[in-house]
């Protein structure tokens, strides 16, 4: 594992595609709604998130091949677990938890006392959060139009 610049995000493209047909499959309520925005401005913004030292990103490679990633965002005292993606093919062999006990140091590094992270209705990862401590905040409803 390993943390990104900002000149390497665009190979982060096939996970957020995969991501956003996991979405499409498992969210509860909006099948078919994913990607919110093109991958091509995902991107974009994480580049300048990166640029910024807003966000850090972290990859885990399997023969020059980029099979999952966690982003998380810091302002002050505020973290936000933005991503953590896996592929479909190398879930359930801990890869997950790598990057989650990454993001967790990130934010102890950071001094970071409040974190947030948002799950799809419907999608099982949120067991992996719940060993960390998180607990359910709230519930946010959408529409899509």
């Amino acid at each position: 594992m390993r943390e990104i610049t900002h000149n390497e995000v665009s190979k982060l493209y096939d996970c957020i595609r995969e991501l956003s047909e996991y979405h499409n499959t498992t969210s509860v309520n909006f099948k078919g709604c994913y990607p919110l925005k093109p991958y091509e401005k995902t991107l974009e913004l994480f580049e300048t998130a990166l640029l910024k030292n807003e966000s850090y990103i972290a990859v885990i490679e399997m023969k020059d091949r980029i099979i999952g990633f966690c982003k998380v965002d810091i302002n002050g005292e505020i973290g936000k677990l933005d991503y953590l993606v896996v592929k479909e093919e190398f879930r359930g062999k801990g890869f997950g938890k790598e990057l989650m006990d990454w993001a967790m140091q990130m934010f102890d590094q950071n001094n970071v006392r409040h974190i947030e992270v948002k799950v799809v209705d419907g999608n099982k990862v949120i067991h992996l959060y719940e060993k960390y401590g998180f607990k359910m905040k709230s519930l946010i409803l959408g529409i899509e139009r």
